[in-house]
């Protein structure tokens, strides 16, 4: 008999709804002359998904994970959601249970024009502890709608006040909204925008996807087309409350919300700037990547111009890169050639020679999002085109396991639970080993787009000689058991 967490998994992974095509970096690549194969102003019916040569693999993957859900998870939670989701992340705390956290989630809806792009507040119950023996399941409930001057691509939250929320949309801006105090909107046609708290101006040119918030003071950074990494202090708005230096270009000057403008613009990299990151323990350095196929480490003490570049840390268009927060070392980057790469600062030299110190390859479409985990210094997650989020360990490579000896070398798990492109994905820092994700869907698939939040089961992260001693254990109760008259 199909078990409860499978059942749910499969009803609500079959519920219907409203198609529209997803744009993803794939349909922003260059074409040979130059232009852009889908821009941000073009209609929505012009931007639909061709269909990729992985979804038969796609489709074999998650028919064969819905039968593992039971045996490979702790928690999960599918949620269908009328419109595709470009980005999430989870929020403040707000409320405390036995088996629940109440804690805020931010999601986006990128609709087809008939009612406009939201910043979406939700209410979720993130999973404590088990109660029981019984798995607790997360609920999310809409909390409050934002409508967003254009799509919403990517969200970050300021980690000290978590509350406040920057977003990258279609324009030169960034934009940082007090989730908390910002009015519930009805999203309607016709509706006007809500308006900004503050307006981050300083690109000369649409900034989409490179996007970054310090963990400890309010500092922001960004990259976008103009192929320039800026960076701002939210607390500059003090002093220049009032002035108007509005970006050339910027679609939201109608808003009438505070600007101000950057502490330093940094330049180096030959092409659009993809993502962003800053060193953990320092917010004048950090590091970015583009669509040069270059990794650049910055320091904002020493100049505007590259403290490192490294000229070919992928063989495509790097898309993503992430800081150990753990190891100030240690940079992650993703890439279009489909590989996640491993760089040590300590093996780069002045000449921008290195090279990475691992490439773990297991996706089969491109990179879109790399993130290490609180939880773990070691451990990483890897979202792709191909609808698989991997779970990599990198002090496994190199370690033969009894679990799974064919799989890549460093993969402790493979969550294929999503059907079409993995856009984004988020660690709760509050609840260990506990992910929220979110893809497209497949016109085939109904449309729309798949929110998961789930954890693995204990059994896959914890140490193997623990975990094969306790199991050995419960073999044997479960033969002493069976042995009684």
């Amino acid at each position: 008999m199909e078990s409860e967490v499978a059942a749910k998994a499969r009803r609500e992974a079959e519920t219907p709804a409203t198609y529209i095509g997803l744009k993803t970096r794939a349909q922003r690549a260059k074409l040979s002359n130059g232009s852009v194969s889908a821009s941000s102003h073009q209609p929505r019916s012009t931007e639909k998904k061709k269909k990729k040569s992985h979804k038969p693999t796609v489709d074999n993957k998650y028919s064969q994970w819905k039968t593992l859900v039971p045996i490979l998870y702790d928690s999960l939670s599918n949620q269908s959601l009328v419109w595709p989701c470009l980005s999430c992340r989870w929020g403040p705390q707000f409320g405390q249970a036995l088996a629940k956290n109440q804690q805020r989630l931010y999601l986006t809806e990128q609709t087809d024009g008939s009612v406009p792009n939201t910043l979406v507040v939700a209410n979720c119950e993130a999973v404590k502890k088990q109660l029981n023996g019984e798995a607790c399941f997360p609920f999310v409930k809409k909390y409050k709608t934002i409508i967003h001057p254009g799509e919403v691509n990517r969200i970050r939250e300021l980690p000290q006040n978590s509350k406040i929320v920057a977003t990258h949309t279609d324009s030169p801006d960034v934009l940082i909204w007090d989730t908390e105090t910002q009015p519930d909107r009805h999203a309607v046609l016709g509706a006007p925008h809500s308006r900004p708290d503050l307006i981050l101006t300083g690109h000369q040119g649409n900034a989409e996807f490179a996007l970054a918030m310090f963990p400890t003071e309010p500092f922001v950074l960004s990259g976008g087309k103009d192929k320039s990494v800026v960076l701002w202090s939210i607390q500059d708005h003090i002093t220049t409350a009032g002035t108007d230096s509005k970006s050339p270009g910027s679609s939201i000057k109608q808003t009438g919300g505070r600007s101000v403008g950057p502490r330093g613009v940094y330049h180096g990299h030959e092409d659009t700037v993809e993502d962003v990151a800053f060193c953990p323990s320092s917010a004048q350095e950090f590091c970015s990547v583009g669509d040069d196929s270059c990794l650049i480490l910055w320091d904002a003490r020493t100049g505007t111009g590259p403290a490192m570049k490294v000229e070919k840390a992928h063989d495509a268009d790097l898309h993503c890169v992430d800081w150990n927060p753990h190891d100030n070392n240690l940079i992650l980057t993703g890439s279009a050639d489909n590989t996640v790469r491993l760089f040590d600062c300590r093996n780069l030299t002045s000449n921008g020679v290195g090279s990475p110190i691992y490439k773990f390859e297991g996706h089969n479409a491109s990179v879109l999002s790399v993130q290490w985990s609180p939880d773990k210094s070691s451990v990483f997650g890897s979202a792709a085109e191909d609808g698989l989020l991997n779970i990599w360990d990198y002090d496994k490579v190199g370690k033969k396991s009894a679990r799974a000896p064919k799989s890549p070398p460093g993969l402790l798990f493979q969550h294929a639970g999503h059907r079409d492109n993995m856009v984004d994905f988020h660690w709760n820092v509050l609840e260990p080993w506990t992910i929220v994700s979110v893809s497209g869907n497949c016109e085939s698939n109904g449309g729309g787009g798949t929110l998961q939040i789930w954890r693995m089961s204990e059994l896959i992260y914890r140490p193997e000689d623990e975990v094969l001693a306790e199991l050995e254990d419960f073999k044997s109760q479960v033969f002493s058991c069976a042995s009684r008259p």
